[in-house]
C-alpha cells in the first residue's frame, strides 16, 4: 500500500476512531486510486486523470451510489494531503459522481387501499385508527402534519377541509372526503373517553396525550397485517397513494402539487412516473405482442 494512504487510514483509525466497516470501505476505494495511478504516486494525479478513473468505474457498471462513495473517499484523502502541505490543491474537489436514479415512491393500488380502509373498527382505538388512515389517504397529509392537528384548530368537518402547517411553515388547506369526515366524526364522538383534560390534540393515545409519529406508524403496520395485505404499509405510502390516484384520475399536476404542499412542481412530477409505470404494467399484461412467454 502507498505510504501516504497507509498513514491516512491509520489517522482515521486512531485519531478519528473510524469503525472497522468505514475503514474497510476507505481501503477498498483508495485501492481503486492506487490502481488508477499504477506505478505513479497517487498524490501526483490531476483532476483529468481522476475523472478518467471515475469514467472507468462507470464503464464497469458500478452503481452511482458506489461511485459517489469512492469519489468521497478520494476527496477526503486529497484534502488530507493538502492539509499536510503535500499538494497545493485538492484535484477531486470539483469532480461530480453520476446522478443516482431517483427511486419511485411506493403506492398502494386502489384495491389495496379499499382492503385496508374498509375494515370495520371493533374498538374505540380502532375508530381513532380508521379516522387517521382515512384522513391520510383522503387529504395526502404528511405524518408530522397529522399528529400536529388539534381538535379545535385546522379541521372543518362541516366544510370538508383541513388546514395544516407543513414544511417551511407553509399553511395549506386541503379537502377531506366524505368517508374521512364520517370516520373523524365517529372518533371525535368517543375521543373524550381518552383525551386528558385540556389536551388539544385531535389524535390521542391510551394515556390521553398526543400520539407520536412512531405510534401512528406502529398502528398502521398492525392494521395492515390484520387486513392481510402482505406488505409493510407506512404513513407516507398513503400520501403517495393519494397523489398517484388523484393524478391518474384528474391529470391535474398543479392541483396535486398544491394539495401535497410541494414548493416545486418537480417534486410532484415523480407521480407522473408512477402513473406511467402503472400504464406500462397494464400494457405488458394486455398487449398481445408485449406479453412475455
Amino acid at each position: 500500500m502507498n505510504p501516504a494512504i497507509a498513514d491516512f487510514l491509520n489517522e482515521l483509525a486512531i485519531q478519528r476512531r473510524a469503525s472497522p466497516h468505514t475503514l474497510d470501505a476507505y481501503r477498498r476505494d483508495l485501492k481503486q486510486l492506487e490502481a488508477l495511478a499504477a506505478a505513479a504516486d497517487p498524490a501526483t494525479l490531476n483532476a483529468a486523470q481522476l475523472r478518467r478513473g471515475l469514467m472507468q468505474l462507470h464503464a464497469r457498471a458500478l452503481a452511482p451510489r458506489s461511485i459517489a462513495r469512492t469519489l468521497s473517499a478520494w476527496r477526503s484523502f486529497y484534502a488530507w494531503l493538502a492539509r499536510r502541505g503535500v499538494i497545493a490543491q485538492n484535484p477531486a474537489e470539483g469532480l461530480k459522481a453520476p446522478k443516482r436514479a431517483r427511486a419511485l415512491p411506493k403506492a398502494l393500488g386502489a384495491d389495496q387501499v379499499s382492503a385496508l380502509l374498509d375494515a370495520v373498527p371493533e374498538t374505540v382505538l380502532e375508530l381513532r385508527d380508521a379516522a387517521m388512515f382515512e384522513l391520510f389517504y383522503s387529504s395526502g397529509l404528511r405524518l408530522a402534519e397529522l399528529v400536529s392537528l388539534d381538535l379545535a384548530n385546522g379541521l372543518d368537518g362541516a366544510g370538508g377541509e383541513v388546514s395544516v402547517t407543513g414544511k417551511r411553515q407553509k399553511t395549506r388547506t386541503v379537502p377531506v372526503g366524505s368517508k374521512a369526515c364520517a370516520a373523524l366524526a365517529a372518533w371525535i364522538e368517543v375521543r373524550p373517553q381518552f383525551a386528558a383534560a385540556g389536551q388539544p390534540a385531535l389524535f390521542v393515545g391510551r394515556h390521553g396525550t398526543r400520539l407520536s409519529p412512531r405510534q401512528v406508524e406502529n398502528r398502521l403496520t398492525l392494521w395492515a397485517q390484520r387486513q392481510g395485505l402482505g406488505l409493510h404499509v407506512h404513513p407516507h405510502m398513503l400520501r403517495h397513494s393519494f397523489a398517484s390516484h388523484v393524478l391518474q384520475s384528474s391529470g391535474d399536476l398543479r392541483a396535486v402539487q398544491e394539495m401535497l404542499g410541494h414548493a416545486s412542481i418537480a417534486a410532484t412530477q415523480i407521480y407522473t412516473h408512477l402513473d406511467f409505470q402503472h400504464l406500462a404494467q397494464v400494457y405488458d399484461s394486455a398487449h398481445p405482442r408485449a406479453k412475455r412467454k
